[in-house]
């Protein structure tokens, strides 16, 4: 197990081609990001700078949202949007090419709203043949997986419990045989239905990757609710070999990374996470 920063809620300070090498000089080895880019297909210069940024800091990509929408003006992704769904299909080769070339093994796609005047049952037929498509493209460089998300910040959003996307996930595999992972973030499922580390036990076998944040207010481990040591360590019992993207809001130099021992930002070594989680 390792740690990921989230490059696109930490170090928001400087721009996002310098925070590969900021993440790097606090210890990490690994980062993520939601869609980089103001578009969908951006144009080579721009996707070559990006992974240039990633191989001159010395930090591996490990998690890729594809395309998304403007998330701070509520967009959710496209991929049960019919009318979206030109646009998501466009960007899967665009993130799948990123994923082959910076070794990224896992890709989120966002579900999307539900859409005025489109039934939900269209929508979710929809999820169902575009997540296919992705997940087939991506087949033997990324995984893709499905997140679910809070409905207090994302009151449109369909998926809210886990139970919602593990549906997707079923529904996806018996009408492909494609089956994508599950996106577990402890801070959206914290503030829906609890019980963390029951829900990852229950389904280990589906956890592709798992993302942190203190609830309620999405802030750094150590500021909520939240036994962070304790789901931790519940991951690493179940043996998870993923990586733990810490996607929270960022506090400042100060107190972005106190919670979590330097020791222990860039491996665990199948040490457990407790010895290094000091919040």
């Amino acid at each position: 197990m390792r740690f990921a920063v989230n490059l696109s809620m930490l170090f928001t300070t400087v721009a996002m081609l310098e925070r590969p090498a900021a993440a790097r000089a606090a210890g990490f080895e690994a980062v993520e990001c939601w869609w980089p880019f103001g578009v969908p297909e951006p144009g080579d210069t721009d996707v070559d700078a990006f992974v240039a940024a990633l191989d001159d800091a010395g930090v591996a990509l490990t998690g890729l949202n594809f395309d998304a929408g403007s998330l701070p003006d509520g967009e959710r992704g496209f991929v049960s949007q019919p009318d979206r769904t030109a646009r998501f299909r466009a960007n899967v080769p665009v993130a799948v090419e990123i994923a082959r070339r910076t070794g990224c093994g896992v890709l989120n796609a966002l579900y999307g709203n539900r859409q005025d005047g489109v039934s939900p049952e269209k929508q979710d037929e929809c999820a169902a043949d575009n997540l296919a498509y992705a997940a087939a493209e991506a087949r033997g460089v990324a995984t893709v997986v499905v997140e679910p998300l809070n409905s207090f910040e994302s009151p449109r959003y369909p998926l809210v419990r886990t139970e919602h996307a593990l549906g997707v996930l079923d529904r996806v595999q018996e009408a492909s045989g494609e089956r994508p992972g599950l996106l577990y973030d402890a801070y959206h499922m914290q503030r829906m239905e609890g019980n963390l580390i029951d829900t990852m036990r229950r389904h280990a076998g589906d956890l592709a990757h798992v993302q942190v944040a203190d609830s309620p207010g999405r802030g750094a481990p150590g500021t909520g609710e939240i036994a962070h040591a304790r789901v931790l360590d519940a991951l690493h019992d179940l043996g998870y070999q993923g990586t733990v993207g810490l996607e929270y809001k960022d506090p400042g130099p100060a107190d972005r990374f106190a919670w979590l021992h330097r020791d222990g930002r860039a491996s665990l070594d199948g040490r457990r996470p407790s010895a290094f989680v000091t919040a």
